[in-house]
């Protein structure tokens, strides 16, 4: 009777996990609403699997970023240059400046988010905007 039971949670478990497996995030690729409800419930990793077009969709970038900079990485070319994406995925991690496109590389109110966290965040601004007085002042902070 006890193992009766433990299969049964264990089965419960399975079917409330089941829908952010790979597996199912693969066949859900085209498939905003699923993409949504998982960034909804803080799986951002889904988002990898979705396909070119729901990684050309700004409203599915623009919530991911904002829970997990780094899936910028699968943003289509246009949402990379897209300021209002970029600059929320930033604020969400720095380093994720790298993949911007390199006009917004030469952003300075993004340069400014990524140089608040990290002076690391140097490497990947753009040269024309690093002498500028806003980014030099950041760069001298302690």
């Amino acid at each position: 009777m006890e193992e009766d039971n433990i299969k049964v949670e264990n089965d419960t478990f399975d079917e409330e996990k089941e829908e952010y497996m790979i597996e199912d995030a693969e066949e859900n690729c085209d498939n905003k609403e699923f993409m949504m409800k998982a960034l909804d419930e803080g799986f951002a990793w889904v988002v990898a699997y979705a396909s070119d077009t729901l990684h050309a969709d700004k409203e599915l970038i623009l919530k991911g970023v904002q829970l997990d900079g780094q899936l910028l990485y699968y943003a289509s070319k246009e949402l990379r240059n897209d300021k209002e994406v970029v600059l929320a995925a930033v604020k969400n991690k720095w380093r994720i400046l790298k993949y911007a496109s390199k006009e917004l590389r030469g952003d300075i109110d993004i340069a400014i988010e990524a140089l608040k966290q990290s002076k690391d965040a140097l490497m990947y601004i753009e040269d024309e905007i690093k002498e500028r007085k806003e980014i030099q002042e950041l760069i001298k902070k302690e």
